[in-house]
């Protein structure tokens, strides 16, 4: 009988009165992708972090091809051949891909950087990579630093492989690639297991799917004879909806129009193209594009919290009738006119909420200035928190729980709630659903189809192309920080707008002179 490349026994983790893991036991085979599933807060991570030596196991065992291992450190999982590639990539940018491979190994004498650039290509021959060796981190793609992590495991040995949410920010083509290499490594007989959100990348990629819930293993199945739908049951516990109920549009107006948007970042580089389009009430339009494309600094602009070097915002007001030019006003100027922005940021915590103050203060943070005195009204904001804890099923012991003690999704749900409560007129929800599990996001959804259907105009940037397609109603292309195309989201396909989001500069000038790009479908 074949022996798993990794087995996990009884495997229990707590942090004070939390239990994180109880009881876990699962397994992988060599040659074998096993998908790892949970909702936000079932011990996926912690798990995870246990078998690459970050955490170390109250009780249970560990057994690496059958025999028991003790993981205390991540030079302990690198010696047991474990390598993990984090979501957030610990790269050093000025560094060159081979310089980061090798980095924190240890060899007598200088490091022969041409050898090491040899072994690179050799392990990028074998799986499939594309990548340059001598190329620096800042100068690559998303997908390309990447590239560099997984490497660095496989030049350190590594035969158990663990992706933290691996497409988060890749393009549909660049998922594809990715899976044509990890079948390659499949083939060659390493273990990998992958923590991911995306059913339908679980049932394409996966030979099994190991299921968690509440730090409790529920089962594993074989991936070819399961869906979505038993997947779902799996994780939450109970049958939940999976579509999104798209509405026509209705009553569709003028709500938020940019015009010919040039922003600058500190080095004098434009981060925005002559950006321009329109956001309509009763409407979710949406924003695809590969990672630092220009995503954040547009919605950081309409919120005040960009400089504008060329271009007009012009917001029409529902309540007044009047048009307002939004340009070059401060975020305190922008609430004064009457401008409801919502803005859910990409960094939760570093720029949407307080992680040191309780659920209850970081409501307040959104009307504090109304405020007549120095004590502060805490009635209403705790009654807003009790709400927003229960309608989106914030795990927490109490309002009063400092925020940077909850889990990240957990943290996503209070800013999206907060931000929703707001009552904007514009809502504005960058990656809203970013480290959410699938029922969590769901619920966001329905909440933003709500809010389009009650007048607001949602601008919604989302790194999941099958969500934007079946949330949306049009989609705006951002590609190298210029407007690539606007499509129908309810015609598009993910391939035809993968390819708009890699579009070149010119590329996108031949189709804008041929076509009009996506005027037709402004103007529709």
């Amino acid at each position: 009988m074949a022996v798993p490349a990794i087995e996990l026994k009884n495997i229990t983790k707590t942090f004070g009165h939390i239990v994180a893991n109880h009881k876990v036991s699962l397994s992988v085979m060599k040659g074998e992708i096993l998908a790892l599933l949970g909702e936000n807060g079932s011990g996926k991570t912690t798990l995870m972090n246990m078998i690459s030596g970050i955490y170390y196991p109250d009780s249970g065992e560990i057994l690496i091809d059958g025999e028991e291992a003790v993981i205390a450190s991540p030079k302990d999982a690198f010696d047991y051949r474990i390598g993990m590639i984090h979501q957030h990539f610990k790269l050093v940018d000025i560094f060159t891909a081979a310089e980061n491979i090798v980095l924190g190994l240890k060899e007598e004498g200088p490091f022969d950087l041409e050898k090491v650039s040899a072994r690179v290509r050799e392990i990028s021959e074998q799986f499939g990579f594309e990548i340059d060796p001598k190329k620096k981190i800042y100068e690559m793609s998303v997908s390309e630093k990447q590239t560099v992590e997984i490497i660095k495991v496989l030049y350190r040995g590594a035969d158990i492989l663990i992706l933290d949410e691996p497409t988060a920010v890749l393009t549909p083509q660049e998922t594809q690639k990715l899976f044509a290499v990890l079948r390659r490594m499949k083939d060659a007989g390493k273990a990998i297991i992958i923590i991911t959100h995306k059913l339908h990348e679980v049932l394409e990629i996966s030979d099994k799917v190991a299921v968690l819930r509440k730090g409790e293993y529920i089962g594993t199945l074989v991936t070819a004879e399961t869906n979505e739908t038993e997947l779902t049951e799996m994780m939450v516990g109970k049958k939940i909806s999976l579509n999104i109920d798209r509405s026509e549009p209705k009553n569709r107006q003028e709500r938020l129009v940019v015009k010919d948007l040039d922003i600058m970042n500190r080095d004098g580089i434009k981060v925005l193209d002559d950006v321009s389009f329109t956001a309509y009430s009763g409407e979710i339009l949406g924003i695809a594009g590969i990672a630092g494309s220009g995503q954040r600094e547009l919605l950081e602009a309409i919120a005040g919290l960009q400089n504008i070097s060329e271009g007009d915002i012009f917001y029409h007001d529902p309540r007044t009738g009047k048009t307002e030019d939004l340009k070059d006003k401060t975020p305190l100027q922008i609430r004064e006119l009457g401008v409801r922005l919502s803005f859910v940021p990409e960094d939760r915590l570093g720029m949407g909420l307080v992680g040191n103050m309780d659920i209850v203060d970081n409501m307040l943070l959104r009307s504090y200035r109304k405020g007549h005195s120095v004590f502060l009204q805490r009635g209403e904001p705790r009654s807003l928190a009790e709400r927003i804890i229960k309608q989106l099923e914030v795990v927490t012991p109490s309002a009063a729980t400092p925020v940077r003690r909850l889990s990240g999704g957990n943290v996503q749900k209070v800013l999206v709630g907060r931000e929703i409560a707001a009552a904007p007129t514009v809502l504005m929800a960058a990656y809203p659903v970013r480290g959410l599990d699938i029922n969590s996001s769901y619920t966001i959804y329905n909440l933003l189809n709500a809010q389009k259907e009650s007048g607001v105009a949602v601008i919604f940037v989302g790194e999941d192309l099958d969500v934007l397609i079946e949330l949306c109603d049009r989609i705006l292309v951002i590609g190298s920080g210029q407007v690539t195309g606007i499509v129908d989201a309810r015609t598009a396909t993910k391939e035809e707008i993968g390819l708009l989001m890699v579009k070149s500069h010119k590329a996108a000038a031949a189709k804008e002179t041929e076509s009009r790009g996506g005027n037709h479908a402004e103007n529709r």
